[in-house]
């Protein structure tokens, strides 16, 4: 693992700032709340495409993606990425159950990459922790 850097620590103050943006936030919130799916039929109740619900999902799915680039592309240090995102693993969670469904719905196998890949770090990380600590977070936030 490398040291953090000042640019690590700069890219993580923008990723914050963007997360306060008005139609993020409220996207969110959304999600946090509303977002369990087990399954594609969840996902097209509660997401059906050209909803509101359907756009918040995507926001919050392209945002942490495109965060969860940064890590995986090397630009960004990870334990100083998970020290303050643990909402990225709450959404990678959140998706794990319904992706292999998505990248077959969408045709596209690579759909949440990089979502999927600093999840799993993120949760290995976690697991280093502590004894319990992933599974105490999957239970709490899981749905």
């Amino acid at each position: 693992m490398t040291q953090a850097t000042y640019d690590d620590a700069n890219l993580l103050i923008r990723l914050y700032d963007l997360r306060r943006e008005e139609k993020l936030r409220e996207a969110r919130a959304w999600f946090t709340a509303n977002f369990k799916p087990k399954s594609m039929a969840d996902i097209q109740q509660l997401c059906p495409p050209g909803s509101e619900n359907n756009a918040r999902m995507r926001m919050v799915a392209s945002y942490w993606d495109m965060a969860a680039s940064f890590v995986t592309a090397g630009v960004l240090n990870p334990e100083l990425f998970f020290a303050s995102n643990r909402e990225m693993l709450v959404v990678a969670v959140r998706f794990q159950p319904v992706l292999a469904d998505l990248r077959a719905a969408f045709k596209d196998p690579s759909f949440l990459d990089n979502l999927e890949a600093v999840g799993q770090k993120f949760s290995d990380h976690l697991s280093k922790v502590g004894p319990g600590t992933l599974e105490a977070f999957i239970a709490r936030v899981g749905g």
